[in-house]
């Protein structure tokens, strides 16, 4: 039960940055891109020395090896269909300026509530193998969740949707963190032996959000701050997860 709380306590936390990072947008407006493209790659550095430290290293020896395999493709594989989520489709009728913003920060905070399942589950997989991971994780999430809570509310308040109603969708979305971490739990719980299975699913879609999303969207918005950032973010987290005990 105080296993369940934490879970449930770290991942909320996860999910709520993505509401403070749209409180953030709607208080002080958008922040310089160059401040985007250190968080976003930051956040992806963090999550790269996550799954190259801690996640396929703890899988590969809990093993089986068939599993790890297993379970990284699939985790690869559910990221890339939950990306083609976020592709915008062309329409026939033309859209008014404030029509394509508002669809844009709708598809947007619709890919996130997406993505999040998976990072809830990955928060919740890695608390059960070692608390210090779970916890890691879940600063690695927060990171990347609060630039993305930026990225839904800047075109949805361009497209002049009132505020309360870009604070309540952010708070919608955050709640799909914990909801992950709790569909984590219960598949641990459902499927004996398989801590093996869901950790390398959760290092195949981190990793395929770093490198499909936050790389090239930090790149795009300074690439210099970017590979600053990135950096940082994946030599800090690699040496406190080295220093941390399982």
């Amino acid at each position: 039960m105080q296993d369940l709380l934490e879970i449930f306590k770290i991942s909320s936390i996860a999910g709520l940055a993505t509401t403070l990072g749209s409180i953030l947008v709607l208080l002080f407006g958008k922040p310089q891109e160059r401040f985007l493209a250190s968080l976003l790659a930051g956040a992806g550095g963090v999550m790269l020395a996550v799954v190259s430290v801690d996640l396929l290293p703890n899988a590969w020896k809990i093993g089986p090896p068939l599993q790890v395999v297993i379970g990284l493709a699939l985790g690869l594989l559910f990221m890339f269909l939950a990306h083609l989520q976020l592709k915008i489709p062309n329409d026939s009728l033309p859209l008014s300026r404030r029509q394509r913003l508002k669809r844009a920060g709708l598809l947007v905070a619709a890919g996130i509530a997406l993505h999040d399942i998976p990072e809830g589950m990955a928060i919740a997989i890695s608390q059960e193998a070692a608390p210090s991971l779970g916890l890691l994780i879940a600063v690695a999430i927060t990171l990347h969740n609060l630039p993305e809570g930026m990225a839904t509310t800047a075109p949805l308040t361009m497209a002049r949707i009132r505020w309360w109603k870009i604070l309540l969708l952010n708070i919608g979305i955050a709640v799909f963190t914990p909801l992950g971490a709790m569909l984590g739990l219960f598949a641990l719980e459902g499927v004996q032996n398989s801590l093996a299975f869901f950790l390398a699913f959760a290092a195949g879609a981190m990793g395929f959000l770093v490198f499909a999303e936050l790389i090239p969207l930090s790149r795009e918005r300074h690439p210099h701050y970017a590979l600053l950032g990135g950096t940082v973010g994946f030599i800090f987290f690699a040496i406190v997860s080295l220093l941390l005990p399982a």
